[in-house]
């Protein structure tokens, strides 16, 4: 398996309003290391995974809706738990629709030095 990863980060605000999440409910902020993992069995004619300035693109792009709001005052995010797990699968997918001739994209998002989520569609 070949693989290609571009990393990003975003600032944003946002809380998790349910008890579950302790002192986390709050409004707080929250600064996120994005990497977008790309793989394929095979090369492309220019024998490579994904174009690398494509897929920069496609992740920055994706970031900037989010960097510097808060995510409660976002439409798409109306009524969500906007937790690291939610926003790895929601960059996800985005990118799926953006970067499609790959077998798998995996998302990792690192909430601190030592706390990760990721989604993957493999």
């Amino acid at each position: 398996m070949y693989t290609v990863t571009v990393k990003d980060h975003m600032m944003i605000a946002h809380s998790l309003p349910d008890p579950f999440f302790g002192d986390a409910q709050a409004m707080h902020g929250a600064t996120y290391a994005v990497e977008a993992e790309f793989g394929s069995e095979t090369l492309t004619a220019q024998n490579v995974v994904v174009d690398i300035g494509a897929a920069c693109t496609a992740l920055a792009d994706i970031m900037k809706t989010m960097t510097l709001q808060n995510l409660d005052d976002l439409p798409q995010f109306k009524g969500q738990l906007t937790t690291t797990e939610f926003l790895a699968h929601h960059i996800h997918t985005a990118l799926r629709e953006s970067i499609t001739n790959v077998t798998y994209i995996k998302v990792t998002l690192h909430e601190s030095p030592t706390a990760m989520a990721s989604y993957s569609d493999q």
